[in-house]
């Protein structure tokens, strides 16, 4: 047998295994999630289309032409009975693209399509575009809106990493056909981790934004944000208001913003998102939840205290380390919800969990008090009450 064909049947019969591996939740889980033992979604399930020239002629060795450096932050949706995942997908170039993965099951056995997105551009082509959340819209359309990202034309002679990122959006009906509509417009330097509310409100398209000065700093932006545009066709958000802030020495205390479009249930909006705090080793990204309003969703209602989920583990491990990100959640019509989130800008996970888990998370752990005194007295009130209980 030729190394061409020797390599080619062993990648082939590779992914194949990966692919139909069998996925199983954790023994032990903390009560409000499970997570699952083996990633979603890796670079190595990348089709074998995608990265190597077929042509024995022209690729006698069966050698990696574009590679693919990292799969991970889809967004995510059940449509037609199956799940669907639209990863982020990062080559060996460093640029991202998006690709759809599918599966008859919401834990395992995710396939990606032949052809990634070939994503329209607007009259100023992205530079990169990424982190795509979609929402089943009430007006019909599937929206997916993503960070686009541009050389900043006004970074000095020589400064190649300065950029502008703003909200990019598509809509489809079928995951194949993609519009691309004009970018959104706020008074913000910067937008990124913007979401659409998959209901309108007073009429509106609403919005939850993340206002930032800078590329990477926040400098004012104060947390997520939320606005109203007339259209969606041209997006416009006129004023922003902070529903949830920043907070000195919390998981949120240098950004946070919005994940998936928030879960609706009788008792209000569930939402997901993600807080960043800085350490010694850098920074690091965990995921928390809050309730909103069922009918004022930009009115929070409760706010449990510290993180719903840290990387762990072989998690805090990869291209930018011990970071969490969620922007992408299917919450089915049984009450089942799936946590797709992506772990140190590599791979793609799912933790499985209940809308009933979610709220009475939600409902019952206490917020915050923000000092330590206040914290322990806190905690010491649960043991006492658990004592009393055991007496």
């Amino acid at each position: 047998m030729s190394k061409f064909n020797e390599r080619k049947q062993l990648l082939t019969e590779r992914i194949e295994a990966l692919v139909q591996r069998k996925n199983e939740p954790e023994t032990f889980g903390n009560g409000v999630f499970d997570r699952y033992v083996h990633p979603v979604l890796t670079a190595a399930h990348a089709p074998l289309i995608w990265k190597y020239d077929f042509n024995p002629e022209t690729n006698p060795f069966f050698m990696e032409r574009l590679g693919i450096h990292c799969v991970f932050n889809p967004g995510a949706i059940f449509l037609n009975g199956k799940f669907h995942l639209v990863a982020r997908v990062e080559g060996n170039d460093r640029k991202s693209f998006f690709a759809i993965a599918e599966s008859d099951s919401p834990v395992d056995g995710f396939r990606f399509w032949d052809h990634p997105i070939l994503l329209p551009e607007t009259s100023v082509p992205d530079v990169n575009v990424y982190d795509m959340r979609l929402v089943q819209h009430e007006d019909g359309w599937i929206y997916g809106l993503f960070c686009t990202e541009r050389k900043d034309p006004s970074a000095p002679k020589g400064d190649l990493s300065s950029a502008i990122a703003q909200c990019g959006i598509v809509r489809t009906k079928d995951l194949k056909q993609w519009e691309r509509l004009a970018d959104l417009k706020t008074a913000s330097n910067q937008q990124r981790n913007v979401v659409l509310h998959p209901e309108f409100v007073e009429g509106k398209y609403a919005f939850y934004t993340r206002p930032q000065d800078g590329f990477i700093d926040t400098g004012s932006g104060g947390g997520i944000g939320w606005g109203l545009s007339d259209t969606i066709e041209n997006a416009v958000v006129e004023r922003e208001i902070i529903i949830d802030e920043r907070h000195y020495h919390t998981i949120k205390e240098v950004k946070n913003g919005q994940g998936p479009a928030p879960i609706k249930t009788d008792k209000g909006w569930i939402h997901i998102a993600h807080g960043v705090r800085n350490t010694a080793a850098g920074l690091r990204y965990v995921l928390y939840a809050f309730l909103s309003d069922l009918h004022e969703p930009n009115k929070v209602t409760h706010r449990p205290g510290g993180h719903l989920l840290a990387p762990e583990g072989i998690e805090r491990v990869g291209d930018v380390s011990n970071v969490a990100f969620c922007n992408g959640v299917i919450a089915q019509d049984n009450g089942d919800v799936f946590i797709y989130y992506a772990s140190s800008d590599t791979r793609c996970h799912v933790a499985a969990t209940t809308v009933d888990q979610l709220l009475d998370y939600c409902l019952n752990t206490p917020e915050d008090p923000l000092r330590s005194h206040a914290c322990v007295e806190q905690r010491i009130a649960l043991i006492d009450r658990n004592l009393q209980l055991q007496s």
